[in-house]
């Protein structure tokens, strides 16, 4: 499944497939909930599913949005309705940022038929497809069952999902790893230039990047109009960074959410593949500082 489904595609597939699921994980750091909005209007059929609390562990040391527990994310997905042989479409308010964070994460998870929508919740209300205020009914059964291996008798009734997560399918940095990779291949830094820079740090006690890192804001991979580059341009951008498929890739951000769409553009543009993606330092920069690691600034 291609890493991107337009509004016009997911419409033909709600349709055409029954065992497709929306996620919608619409959030902003700094807030308000993202819930807000999809209590507001959302995709018909869309679950929502909230970044802090069900697709990220409890902050620490591990950062601010550490990987969730596999059993978490399973009882998570499996409520959304997730179901093996089925397929996953994310969307967040725009650009994709957020929604890869789905992506990423069911990839990890050992389930391929994953994808962000090009263009999030705006460009669905922009083709004028429908939208609606009311929840999904709830699917009952037991979400968890059991994790990585036999998933025999793991359906939680019709309409509960059945997915069973089995981690560690996506390459995964920790500090160390990142700092090696900063220098002996290309680590991309997800956030703005400012805060790359060092000049300004909104969130994390220090300011600055990983010694070596480059940086890729993801605001770079969409278009005026919200939608994702094509595979031309994206690998055209990546490529002025000094990434190409001999060399070892990597990518971070403030705390593993928006990197991840980096690891995403990666495959879009060519340069990586789903069998030899990029590598995501899921602690990111939060993780960094947690460690007083060393800092640097400037461009």
């Amino acid at each position: 499944m291609h890493p991107l489904i337009t509004p016009e595609a997911l419409s033909d597939a709600l349709s055409a497939r029954p065992a497709t699921v929306v996620l919608d994980v619409r959030w902003r750091l700094g807030g308000p909930p993202g819930r807000q909005d999809y209590e507001v209007s959302h995709v018909p059929g869309a679950v929502y599913v909230d970044l802090d609390t069900e697709l990220s562990a409890p902050p620490g040391v591990g950062g601010r949005h550490p990987l969730p527990d596999p059993g978490q994310l399973q009882e998570v997905l499996r409520r959304a309705g997730v179901r093996e042989g089925g397929q996953v479409v994310a969307y967040d308010a725009g650009d994709g940022s957020v929604a890869a964070r789905v992506w990423w994460l069911l990839r990890w998870a050992g389930y391929g038929e994953v994808a962000v929508l090009d263009g999030g919740f705006a460009a669905w209300e922009a083709a004028g497809l429908p939208v609606t205020a009311e929840a999904p009914a709830s699917r009952e059964g037991d979400a968890a069952g059991d994790i990585v291996g036999d998933s025999e008798g793991a359906a939680a009734g019709d309409a509960a999902g059945d997915v069973v997560v089995r981690p560690g399918q996506m390459p995964v940095l920790d500090a160390d790893e990142a700092a090696v990779l900063a220098q002996e291949g290309v680590l991309l830094d997800a956030r703005a230039a400012a805060r790359y820079r060092g000049e300004t740090e909104p969130v994390d006690p220090k300011a600055g990047h990983i010694p070596g890192a480059l940086n890729a804001p993801t605001t770079g991979h969409v278009g005026a109009d919200g939608r994702w580059l094509g595979a031309a341009e994206l690998a055209e951008r990546f490529r002025g960074l000094g990434v190409s498929s001999d060399v070892a890739v990597g990518a971070y951000c403030g705390s593993g959410v928006t990197a991840s769409s980096v690891v995403l553009a990666l495959e879009v543009a060519g340069i990586t593949s789903a069998e030899k993606p990029a590598a995501l330092y899921a602690g990111s920069w939060s993780n960094w500082c947690a460690l007083d690691r060393e800092v640097a600034t400037g461009a």
